[in-house]
C-alpha cells in the first residue's frame, strides 16, 4: 500500500513539474531567453520533487534544468502570451 502510495505521488509531482516547466518556459523574448528561465525554473522544481519524493535533489536539478532548458528551446515567442 504504502508503495503504490509513494509511485502515485512521485506520478503526480513529475506530472506537475512538466505542467510548470512548459507553462514558464515561454518567459522571454528570444530563444536563449526562453532556454536560460525554463532551464532555472526547471531545476528548481525538479530539485523540489525530488526533495519531496525522496529522490537525489542533484539528480532531479539536472534532469528538470534540461527539460526546463528544452522547452524553452523548442517554445515560440508567440506560443505564450503573458500580456
Amino acid at each position: 500500500m504504502h508503495t503504490q502510495l509513494l509511485q502515485t505521488t512521485r506520478i503526480m509531482t513529475l506530472g506537475a513539474v512538466a505542467a510548470l516547466t512548459i507553462g514558464l518556459a515561454g518567459c522571454g523574448t528570444s530563444t536563449g531567453e526562453r532556454a536560460a528561465s525554463g532551464a532555472g525554473v526547471g531545476a528548481a522544481v525538479g530539485a523540489g520533487a525530488a526533495a519531496v519524493t525522496g529522490g537525489s535533489v542533484t539528480q532531479g536539478a539536472v534532469i528538470g534544468g534540461g527539460v526546463g532548458a528544452a522547452t524553452g528551446a523548442a517554445t515560440d515567442s508567440d506560443d505564450i502570451n503573458l500580456d
